[in-house]
């Protein structure tokens, strides 16, 4: 992907030679009227001159000097020139350049009305009314451009004006309003500290159609309820039950991959982890075996039609879902309409079959209950006399089916692009499971020995958060660090501006699992101090984080043990696009070949030959009961 870096002092007739330069275009993002465009280019303020330098691939051998060279030079242009900007950045930000304090004015009129005799009450009664209360910071702005959202990622956006305007923002798209918290500090507050200040907001509103009052978009006293019906059914029985269950289906991955390798045929891993998931979270939920790593149903294109519309409807600028009489003649309306009847109605036969069975068994419902036929969290919560609307439950088990499919298939897809790009690390986590699976499937024991498998799903996680912004919407007025916000407020934590901090990270962008300790405890949000949030944190943390951690452990165990994988020649540059989580633009096409082991050298026992110089031959000293043995080799 090509990298876009501003150039302030730089004349773009120097670079000709060497560079590809594009005329500089307006950014999509712009400064606030309250902070003057002359601030960002020093005293002077002109941009006169200023050229992009968009990194392309070098053929020419001029002068002697190969491709090799002149890309370190350009990677050592671009380092020199960003580590600049950020330092500049640090420094004004630092300085309050950004904070657009408000008029004295307001002061001044106030406290000449309390001289002339204007009571105290009334007038702070008045100017609270008008927003013109005590002087306070205000929290810094910018303007967004619509389309820029839609075009791009939009948590890259996010991450440039972060390095302008530090770790909180306000970022106004047409008529709307967000507040991009970039903080780790502010981030707890809202997570954690002061929690129940804060409701999901637009997302809830966004997912009503599919999820209704299902965990995740649920608030107040529905979602503490649900939570605590939910959470037991993921206890440790259940857990181990589900480890046997991501084994068998990523063996149903690898036998595929195994056809594909032996056509020497290149296949898009993306897709294939999508159907990897939604198989292991249609049996993990409610015991339904989507088998879509073999075949594509009617139920099966449903799903992914609700998933998808369930998805641009959380990016979409504008809610067309709801106008009036194009909500009901639209044809994509009618399809997702269409599909999300089809999966409610396969719901509800499944939950009724369930009710039947739990009807009919004898088992006696415990703490750690578990249906060896049907070990599901639908026979669970039913089992334990969860006693629900079908609605309500079936809202539960969409949610869950939503969450649990596409984030999991978004980490496995990045852990292995990222895999592919470094050739050291696969080879390490390749050695680490040779040495502890050999050719078994994993066990529960297993997931605490595969350290640095673990810390490569970590280290994933890190560089491509799922999902990469957490939204949330304030239920009242709070203070988000020194800068006071109003009940209403929609907010969005960037936890892929966390994650990719340059001041917490080192090398921010480089893909280290070891930058964690291999035999140190798991980094999460609390021994982070909320700078890294891979299941989110506080009181709505992921219910399912040990769930999808296994999950991901046992899948990259079981394909590197066998695959080896390579981008695929002439495949399209894998980029990201925006849903509810990180996905490709056009998929991840790899190579796939089955990995050859170095044989085993066979170990020969040799007999020690004695000389008796008397008879002059030889005696072979063997143990009465003992025979050599040669070893044969092991595949």
């Amino acid at each position: 992907m090509a990298a876009n870096v501003p150039l302030l002092q730089f004349s773009p007739h120097s670079l000709q030679t060497r560079l590809h330069i594009n005329p500089t275009k307006s950014h999509p993002f712009s400064l606030s009227s309250s902070t003057p465009f002359s601030k960002l280019n020093g005293a002077g303020g002109s941009c006169r001159g200023c050229a992009v330098i968009r990194c392309c691939s070098y053929n020419s051998n001029e002068s002697g000097r190969g491709p090799k060279s002149v890309e370190d030079g350009v990677k050592s242009v671009e380092k020199l020139l960003e580590e600049k900007r950020q330092a500049e950045l640090s420094t004004r930000i630092a300085s309050g350049e950004f904070t657009v304090q408000k008029s004295g004015f307001p002061s001044v009129l106030k406290n000449s009305l309390l001289k002339m005799g204007v009571p105290k009450e009334i007038l702070e009664f008045l100017f609270e009314k008008i927003g013109a209360g005590e002087d306070c910071p205000k929290i810094p702005k910018a303007k967004g451009s619509v389309s820029a959202m839609r075009s791009d990622a939009f948590f890259i956006p996010l991450y440039e004006l972060y390095l302008t305007y530090g770790g909180i923002f306000r970022l106004t798209l047409g008529p709307k309003s967000f507040v991009i918290v970039s903080d780790p500090s502010i981030a707890k507050r809202i997570l954690k500290d002061n929690s129940k200040a804060y409701s999901k907001g637009i997302l809830a509103e966004i997912l009503d159609f599919v999820m209704g009052k299902g965990l995740i978009p649920a608030d107040g006293e529905i979602w503490r309820i649900r939570r605590r019906t939910i959470v037991p059914a993921l206890h440790q029985k259940y857990v181990a039950a589900m480890i046997g269950l991501f084994g068998q289906a990523a063996d149903r991955l690898c036998r595929k991959l195994d056809q594909a390798a032996s056509d020497g045929e290149d296949v898009e891993m993306e897709s294939l982890f999508s159907r990897l998931t939604l198989d292991i979270i249609g049996k993990a939920v409610f015991n339904y075996d989507f088998d879509s790593l073999k075949v594509d149903t009617g139920i099966v294109e449903a799903v992914y039609t609700v998933l998808r519309e369930a998805e641009d409807r959380s990016v979409a600028p504008i809610p067309v879902w709801e106008i009036p009489i194009w909500k009901d003649i639209s044809p994509r309306q009618k399809k997702v309409k269409a599909a999300l009847k089809l999966v409610n109605d396969m719901l509800d036969d499944l939950i009724a079959i369930c009710k039947r069975m739990v009807d009919e068994e004898e088992l006696q419902f415990h703490e750690e209950y578990m249906n060896e036929q049907d070990p599901s969290i639908l026979h669970f919560l039913l089992a334990s006399g969860d006693d629900v609307s079908s609605k309500q439950l079936r809202d539960d088990l969409m949610t869950l089916l939503i969450a649990g499919h596409e984030t999991s298939a978004a980490v496995l897809t990045w852990t292995f692009y990222l895999l592919s790009k470094e050739p050291s690390a696969m080879a390490k986590l390749q050695n680490e499971v040779d040495a502890i699976l050999g050719d078994r499937f994993p066990t529960l024991a297993d997931m605490k020995k595969l350290k640095y498998t673990t810390r490569v799903i970590n280290e994933s996680m890190r560089l491509y958060p799922q999902p990469p912004v957490l939204i949330r919407r304030s239920l009242e007025n709070d203070m988000l660090g020194k800068y006071p916000i109003k009940r209403g407020e929609d907010i969005f934590i960037s936890v892929w501006n966390l994650h990719h901090c340059p001041k917490h990270w080192e090398e921010a962008d480089r893909f280290n699992p070891e930058r964690w300790p291999l035999d140190g405890p798991n980094p999460n949000e609390t021994n982070q101090d909320f700078s890294y949030l891979p299941f989110g944190g506080g009181p709505r943390k992921c219910v399912g984080d040990m769930f999808a951690t296994f999950e991901n452990i046992v899948a990259v165990s079981m394909l590197v043990r066998r695959f080896n994988f390579q981008i695929a020649l002439g495949a399209p540059p894998v980029e990201m696009t925006t849903g509810a989580t990180i996905h490709t633009t056009q998929g991840l096409k790899m190579t796939v070949t089955r990995r050859t082991r170095p044989p085993i050298v066979p170990t020969l026992e040799m007999p020690t030959v004695r000389s008796n110089s008397s008879l002059n031959i030889s005696e072979t000293n063997t143990a009465p009961d003992e025979k050599s043995e040669v070893y044969p080799s092991l595949s």
